[in-house]
């Protein structure tokens, strides 16, 4: 039986304050990995979500 372990990843994350004081995130390992929110809080949830996202899509890709 196969177990599903989640690891925990390292990367870096750019935080900035835009004019409107929306938070934009991004993760420069990937290629137009960006988010944003109104806090931090919720900046730093929505890149994690797209992170996951761009690995889904990097392993999709390495599987071709």
């Amino acid at each position: 039986m196969k177990t599903s372990e989640k690891k925990t990843l390292h990367l870096p994350i750019l935080v900035e304050q835009d004019e409107d004081d929306f938070y934009i995130v991004s993760c420069p390992v990937f290629k137009s990995c960006h988010s944003y929110g109104k806090t931090i809080d919720e900046a730093l949830a929505n890149i994690k979500e797209v992170i996951e996202m761009c690995i889904d899509e990097e392993r999709r890709r390495f599987r071709k």
